[in-house]
């Protein structure tokens, strides 16, 4: 037998179940963050031989797009040698084997891979290919990272190494890129 108040609190509920299904969620009104923008024009990267090899060079970076571009030169190779090239997490070469520079740049927490191809490493960046007389060109570029400003993906102050061998997009997480043949860091210029 139902009360009055057992039939009154049983039509609330009823009320209050089909409000709460019928109401549609509510919008989220936070502003989307800002993309993270790079605050310095230019840095550049002293490249010091590593693991024993002769490899050296300097390199400038900047801004570019949604990433930043390396230009420079580097000497020391096989003459016709591919080599990777990376930006790594750590601004530390101090190791005769540049290991302290950690793994690669990686903020997005990507897997290993080409730019321009899908997902990739923030730090990946096409090989180099070094002339006749062993000395590479460097024209290569690093997507989804900044220069400057501190936020997660920013590249200043970590390290930029040249490997031993050509990166094959794929082996996970290196590319199998072999030793570490030179490594210098991103230092902001202006």
């Amino acid at each position: 037998m139902k009360t009055p108040l057992t039939a009154a609190l049983l039509a609330a509920s009823v009320v209050a179940l089909s409000a709460c299904s019928s109401t549609p969620p509510a919008k989220d009104t936070a502003a989307p963050s800002p993309a993270a923008q790079s605050t310095a024009k230019s840095a550049t990267v002293n490249l010091a031989s590593a693991s024993g090899s002769l490899v050296s060079g300097k390199l400038n970076v900047v801004p570019m797009g949604t990433g930043v571009h390396l230009t420079g030169e580097i000497g020391g190779l096989s003459p016709g040698s591919t080599h990777a090239i990376h930006i790594h997490e750590k601004g530390d070469c101090s190791a005769a084997d540049a290991s302290s520079a950690g793994g690669h740049f990686n903020p997005g927490a990507q897997p290993h891979g080409k730019v321009g191809s899908g997902p990739h490493h923030g730090g990946d960046m096409d090989n180099i290919v070094a002339n006749s007389e062993g000395v590479a060109q460097v024209n290569a570029h690093a997507e989804g990272v900044t220069l400057g400003g501190g936020a997660a993906n920013d590249v200043a102050g970590k390290a930029v190494i040249v490997h031993a061998a050509q990166d094959d997009y794929r082996t996970q997480p290196t590319g199998n890129a072999g030793g570490r043949v030179a490594c210098g860091i991103i230092t902001v210029t202006r």
